[in-house]
């Protein structure tokens, strides 16, 4: 059996070549940031997220911390900090399970499959069971507030130079969009 550093290694490497946008936080294989977008057929289809990984010197023996950066609205995810109540996460964890399998299975799980029962988000748990319509609705509202590519940070890496503008012109920009009057 590898060494947890070892692990840690090819687990985030796996991850890196399963085209999941990952970004290292000062270089450390520990902590990154990973880019994920809403499962399909769901309220949070069109979502992007930046969702924070911290994996533990024990890892994979411990379960990796996740987060979500920009905010969400689900039973089962605290709004104010992101953690996530996933018990296979947080409970369950096995070595078996590696990085892959909580951005392909665990995570569009629990967003396919919310459990208002036991949330972290009381308000969103209880909307849930009381309306489940205009849950769905405050859903993609979260979405198109919150949750955006550009809201996840890591999309700029794909411009290329030519496309790059300065912050002058990026404001420039915006206002021309909005509709501002030329100075």
């Amino acid at each position: 059996m590898c060494s947890p550093s070892k692990r840690r290694e090819m687990d985030l490497m796996k991850l890196m070549m399963s085209d999941y946008k990952v970004e290292t936080i000062n270089d450390s294989m520990q902590e990154f940031y990973v880019e994920f977008n809403g499962p399909k057929e769901s309220p949070y289809q069109g979502g992007v997220w930046k969702i924070r990984v911290e994996l533990p010197d024990a890892y994979p023996y411990n379960s990796p911390f996740i987060g979500f950066v920009n905010k969400i609205y689900h039973p089962n995810i605290d709004e104010m900090s992101g953690s996530v109540c996933l018990d296979v996460i947080n409970e369950t964890w096995s070595p078996m399970f590696d990085l892959v399998n909580v951005f392909e299975v665990f995570l569009p799980q629990l967003l396919l499959y919310p459990n208002p029962s036991h949330p972290m988000n009381g308000e969103a748990g209880a909307l849930m069971m009381r309306d489940h319509n205009t849950y769905e609705q405050r859903v993609k509202e979260y979405c198109e507030k919150y949750a955006k590519p550009e809201d996840a940070g890591l999309a700029a890496e794909e411009k290329s130079s030519d496309e790059e503008l300065s912050e002058d012109e990026y404001a420039s920009s915006d206002e021309a969009v909005a509709g501002q009057p030329d100075p």
